[in-house]
């Protein structure tokens, strides 16, 4: 690749690795064609190929080079579905029409996977599996998304919950995922250049640095100016998307362009498989800010989307920064390639795909989901034209709506703003919900079963009197908190022990226990500041002064104990649980 070419693609992973150089050469005569396509993008070559295929003549014009732009710049994910949910399809259409749309963007995918294999391209390496990974515990959301997939639309999804993903990508920022087993994921720019020998093959004509600088839709045949020859031809496709500009004001004021970036790391040798063992293409994020896959011992990570995106330098900073935080044990990553790439988008989300007036046809706004829809609009563009195939009605309901100029920009920036940060917040709380329960389980996790508590043994006092049975109650004793001392003898078969039994075997150790909760008791109110003989305990700030009904330190209406000997409040004779000693 010269230096001339190498300027188009910029600093790309791509352009630097390509299979092999793809140039033509510019236009510089006049001819006449069945079908001109402007722009040598993905969906472009794709129309080409199918029109050539089916036996028409046809010629691609392209501005620069055969996939300069978005086509040989994007992260390679080719993947079911549109920039639309799915949902809002059925909202919008219905649920026959969005299962039909839905068969068309699968149709895309199987068409660049049969294609690949049928060509035999070189440096493409397919790779199967994409993985929609949600940052939030939201696994009945995602459970219902499946569910229309699968069960209604007929997709092959299944869903994963958050063990199995972790198990795969080993971060705590996800929980429930997605899986289409079905997409896959390929190096884009050597695609769009064996898309192109495809078609080259096939018998289509390309030229790039061929500018089309104005066109004439009317009449049967329309005419197409470039700046060293001119095109004569019955039906004009219009593949420019975010580029179409001067050429066509009206529909180009239909497509808002956002950019996007992608970055590549330096190999990360054995700590990259060690932190993501899936190989398939993730996303985990519904605007765009993350989408990653593994090339080799290197980590390709893309995002950064805006309509006022920030500089190559800043996307960098910020994929590195999401990198470390998402797989710490990577560590700090160094980022060896960084390039941006100009998308198109519409309004509602969906590819522009149709005819606008007789023999003018558009394929663009495949932002988000371009290399599945690219291939189905250029294959249904080439089938109406040669034989009338109308599938590209299906589209109708998604009119051609002005994106908004300058002011449609902003408030599309600010939307994306306002989605990141919900999408931030909720997974911020899932994760914070996710430790107060980790939290909470260790809390009340039992302690492993260590040897029984036994209480130090307390000498035995000489027996006391003999007590009147009225003035001893049975303690309530728990075996570990009572010393070991001389057993009762056995009691004879058949025989309750009686109250003086229990007393004469158990009061002494009893007294003994009291005792010794006394004296400590006595201990620490010796210590208090407010026990020192002659000091009035301090009342607290605010209580009020004892009236009637109020008690000391007794809340109003209930009566004080009596006092004791101390002055404290009486305690009864006997406790009914004793504490355990030390």
């Amino acid at each position: 690749m010269n230096a001339t070419v190498q300027a188009d693609f910029g600093a790309s992973w791509y352009a630097g690795t390509a299979a092999g150089a793809f140039e033509r050469p510019r236009l510089t005569f006049d001819i006449d064609v069945d079908v001109c396509v402007i722009g040598g993008g993905l969906a472009g070559l794709t129309a080409a190929r199918e029109v050539a295929r089916r036996g028409w003549s046809v010629a691609l014009l392209e501005a620069k080079r055969v996939a300069w732009s978005a086509s040989g710049r994007n992260c390679g994910f080719v993947m079911p579905g549109f920039g639309s949910d799915p949902r809002r399809m059925v909202e919008r259409v219905g649920i026959d029409l969005a299962k039909a749309l839905w068969q068309l963007s699968e149709a895309g995918v199987d068409y660049v996977r049969t294609t690949i294999r049928e060509t035999g391209m070189a440096g493409v390496r397919p790779v199967s599996g994409w993985l929609d990974v949600s940052k939030a515990d939201n696994g009945d959301e995602l459970d219902a998304i499946a569910a229309l997939l699968g069960q209604n639309f007929g997709a092959d999804v299944e869903t994963w919950t958050t063990e199995r993903v972790r198990a795969a990508l080993k971060s705590d920022f996800y929980f429930g995922a997605i899986h289409y087993p079905g997409a896959i994921h390929i190096d884009p720019l050597n695609y769009a250049y064996g898309l192109a020998n495809a078609a080259l093959a096939a018998g289509a004509a390309i030229f790039e640095e061929t500018p089309a600088i104005a066109i004439d839709p009317a009449g049967v045949r329309k005419r197409i100016t470039t700046p060293l020859g001119r095109v004569r031809a019955a039906h004009i496709v219009l593949a420019g998307s975010a580029h179409l500009g001067a050429l066509a004001p009206r529909l180009a004021e239909t497509v808002l362009p956002v950019t996007s970036y992608v970055a590549v790391t330096a190999p990360l040798g054995e700590r990259l498989g060690a932190a993501i063992s899936y190989k398939g293409a993730v996303t985990d994020t519904r605007v765009g800010d993350s989408q990653y896959r593994i090339i080799g011992d290197r980590l390709m990570w893309a995002g950064g989307v805006g309509t006022w995106p920030p500089s190559t330098r800043r996307a960098v900073s910020q994929f590195k920064s999401a990198i470390e935080r998402t797989f710490p044990q990577l560590g700090a990553v160094d980022i060896e390639h960084a390039w941006s790439g100009v998308m198109g988008y519409s309004v509602h989300g969906m590819p522009q795909v149709g005819e606008v007036i007789p023999g003018l046809w558009l394929a663009s706004a495949f932002g988000g989901h371009g290399l599945n829809t690219t291939a189905m609009a250029g294959d249904l563009i080439a089938g109406a034209i040669t034989d009338g195939d109308d599938r590209w009605r299906l589209f109708l309901p998604y009119e051609l709506v002005w994106a908004g100029g300058a002011l449609g920009r902003a408030v599309h920036q600010v939307a994306t703003w306002s989605r990141r940060g919900s999408e931030n917040w909720a997974a911020s709380l899932s994760r914070r919900r996710e430790a107060a329960r980790r939290a909470e389980a260790a809390q009340v996790r039992p302690e492993p079963a260590g040897p029984a508590h036994v209480a130090p043994a307390v000498p035995r006092q000489a027996a006391p009197p003999p007590l009147a049975p009225r003035q001893v109650a049975a303690p309530q004793l728990e075996p570990p908190q009572v010393a070991p001392g001389p057993l009762a003898p056995p009691e004879p078969a058949g025989r309750e022990p009686t109250i003086a039994d229990i007393a004469s075997t158990q009061v002494p150790e009893v007294e003994s226990l009291l005792g010794q909760v006394a004296e400590r008791a006595n201990r620490q109110k010796a210590r208090r500041p407010g026990a020192q003989k002659g000091k009035t305990p301090r009342r607290t700030q605010g209580a009020a002064p004892n009236g009637p009904g109020t008690p000391p330190g007794g809340a109003p209406g209930r009566q004080a104990r009596p006092a004791g000997p101390s002055g404290d409040p009486e305690s009864p004779a006997v406790a009914k649980d004793p504490p355990a000693t030390d």
